[in-house]
Formats: C-alpha cells, sequence, structure tokens
C-alpha cells in the first residue's frame, strides 16, 4: 500500500498520483512538482489516499513542495505570457504563409520550454517558425500537431470556463 496524492495540471485533464513525501496536503491545495516533462505547477484533487502498490505504476515521484505564494504568483504571470506568446505565434506564422492553426500555448512552470499546439491538414515544415520563435522568447520552442478530437477537447474546456464566468457575472 502507498500513500498517494491525485494532481491534476488543466482542467478537465487527467490526474496524475504523486508520491506527497510524508506531508499532507488537502484537496484544492497547489503543489510543484516534477513530471518528465520538468518541473509542473498543478492543483490537488485527490488528497492524501492509501492505494494498492498494484494499481500504481512505480516508482511515483515525490512531490516538490506545496506552492506558495511566489509560486502561484509565477503560474500566473505565466498565463498571461501565454497569451502574449499566442498572438506574436499566429503573427509569424501568418508571416511564413503556413497553413496551420494555432490552438494552445504552454509555458512549462519554469520556463524551461514553450509549447504550442497546432492543427494542419498536412505535414508543415515550420522549422523557420521555430527559429524566430526562439530568437524572440529565448527559450526551447516545441510545436506539436494535435488531431481534430484533441481540438474539440480543448475548446470544450474554455467554452466552459467561459460559461462559469458568465454565470458568476450574471448572479452577482
Amino acid at each position: 500500500m502507498a500513500n498517494i496524492i491525485g494532481v491534476r495540471f488543466k482542467k478537465p485533464g487527467k490526474i496524475y498520483f504523486f508520491d506527497p513525501d510524508g506531508i499532507k496536503i488537502e484537496k484544492g491545495k497547489n503543489v510543484i512538482v516534477e513530471t518528465s516533462m520538468g518541473k509542473e505547477f498543478g492543483e490537488v484533487v485527490i488528497p492524501n489516499r492509501i492505494f494498492p502498490d498494484e494499481k500504481l505504476e512505480k516508482p511515483l515521484k515525490k512531490i516538490i513542495r506545496v506552492a506558495t505564494q511566489k509560486d502561484e504568483k509565477h503560474h500566473e504571470e505565466n498565463k498571461k505570457k501565454e497569451q502574449e506568446a499566442l498572438k506574436i505565434c499566429n503573427k509569424k506564422i501568418k508571416e511564413h504563409k503556413l497553413n496551420m492553426t494555432l490552438t494552445d500555448v504552454e509555458y512549462k512552470f519554469d520556463r524551461s520550454k514553450l509549447l504550442f499546439f497546432f492543427t494542419a491538414e498536412g505535414r508543415i515544415d515550420f522549422r523557420d517558425l521555430v527559429k524566430d520563435l526562439a530568437s524572440i522568447f529565448k527559450t526551447r520552442i516545441e510545436l506539436r500537431q494535435i488531431g481534430v478530437r484533441d481540438e474539440v477537447r480543448k475548446l470544450r474546456r474554455k467554452r466552459n470556463v467561459w460559461q462559469g464566468a458568465m454565470l458568476l457575472f450574471f448572479f452577482k
């Protein structure tokens, strides 16, 4: 039996299990964890729970820490920078006359990498675009082509967030 917490990085999104390293963490708390993609900021959606070893992929990675106010501010800054990056990348896509549609941008927590998600009908030669983006953002750039299903999932997530904001506005 192992003590685990469940962490989600995006809403809606997959829940990943981590070793809380002896720390009791409540649902709704934010944490910094190490993933295969680097350091990530996530929300605890399953608080400390004992889980059978045979149902887990071992070894579990440990949390780095419970997020501080500084971490939360950094995460918010990353979200703002993602919006800027979206605008800049769309401008560069037009300049390079590429037949692709940018759907999402994601900064890694430590800003070691900037991911751009896009859809396109076929293969796209975006090497010059990557060079331009790397010179602007001064970090590793990764472009990932996603399928139609992935795009629909992202659009639903954004629509649900927008509808929730409208409901809050309406009932104030």
